[in-house]
């Protein structure tokens, strides 16, 4: 799917920040595309964006309505339908990330046919996709892993993405969730892919490609997590990535859900996801260590990030307290 911008990002009546954190993000990472943000009466999440009415947003040229906010269950209001439907009227297309569909939403569906919009449900992929070949390919590819669940690999991705392009180098971004594909403005939901064609779907999401451009694929899950493996080895297998690099967030008392289940040793992360890797990509390393330090002090984060490093022999970094430079300097060596 490929979503059109400018966004004007819907938060709805979000009764807290962290309801609005697929706005955050877009907002954060693709200011640039964004006209506004749309609040309902009792919002209590803000993006930092102009507030705007949908005619305004319209006039400031919005061409997709963003749903950046996640309710209780997932579901859309009569007030969001009220709001969808207006938004259709004014000639913008729907994006949304949550569980429930917007396609199934009857009126809905019925004015964007009318008006000749699109209606995008991010969650679930509309093509299917071939099994993976594992053939080699083209280009290089850069694929963020983890300890854990949430521990940062979009946000690391992201980081690395703008940090090359800084540098004048070629490098996409490849989104496999649904805040990602938002942000991309295109990607595969992979958890909503059947397991059997995990693979082949990330191999058509990052294709063969100039010799000098870096695909920056996003990671899912961890293969230490006894929920989510399967999706974090399909795209191991998929992405074919020569570079690898681990998100960690330290200090958490076990696995994100899984109470009782500790967090895996770093080292053995390591090796096991480039075990994994080497079957599709025989040259596969983990060439970085990123963490959220967000719970540390700075100078327990610098503590931390230097002993990573020395005891792992590559650059640790916080894509946001530190940046990425040290990751994209091995990457250019």
């Amino acid at each position: 799917m490929s979503i059109k911008h400018p966004y004007l990002l819907f938060l709805g009546d979000a009764p807290d920040q962290l309801a609005a954190k697929t706005a955050n993000g877009v907002a954060q990472w693709r200011p640039g595309w964004c006209v506004g943000q749309l609040r309902l009466d009792g919002c209590r999440a803000d993006v930092g964006l102009p507030d705007m009415t949908l005619e305004e947003g319209a006039k400031a040229g919005a061409k997709t309505l963003i749903i950046g906010v996640a309710n209780r269950g997932g579901k859309f209001s009569p007030v969001w339908q009220e709001t969808m439907v207006r938004a259709l009227e004014l000639g913008m297309d729907i994006a949304s990330g949550l569980h429930a569909k917007v396609a199934d939403l009857p009126a809905v569906r019925e004015v964007a046919h009318l008006e000749g919009r699109q209606l995008f449900d991010v969650r679930h992929p509309n093509r299917v996709f071939d099994v993976a070949s594992g053939k080699p390919r083209s280009g290089r590819r850069l694929l963020t892993v983890g300890t854990d669940c949430s521990v940062g690999k979009m946000f690391a991705a992201l980081a690395l993405e703008a940090e090359m392009q800084r540098r004048g180098m070629k490098a996409d971004f490849r989104a496999t969730g649904q805040t990602g594909i938002l942000i991309a403005g295109e990607g595969v939901s992979i958890d909503a892919v059947v397991a059997d064609f995990i693979s082949g779907a990330t191999e058509w999401l990052s294709p063969a490609n100039d010799p000098d451009h870096w695909d920056l694929v996003e990671g899912q899950g961890s293969l230490f997590h006894a929920s989510f493996a399967g999706v974090s080895l399909g795209l191991l297998h998929g992405a074919q990535a020569e570079a690898l690099v681990m998100c960690h967030e330290p200090g958490r008392a076990h696995m994100r859900g899984l109470p009782g289940a500790p967090l895996p040793d770093i080292a053995d992360c390591i090796a096991l996801n480039e075990r994994c890797a080497r079957l599709t990509e025989p040259r596969a390393k983990v060439v970085g260590i990123a963490c959220n330090t967000s719970s540390l002090s700075a100078a327990e984060a610098e503590g931390l990030m230097k002993g990573l490093a020395d005891r792992h022999g590559m650059p640790c970094v916080d894509p946001v307290r530190t940046g990425v430079a040290p990751i994209v300097d091995v990457l250019t060596t």
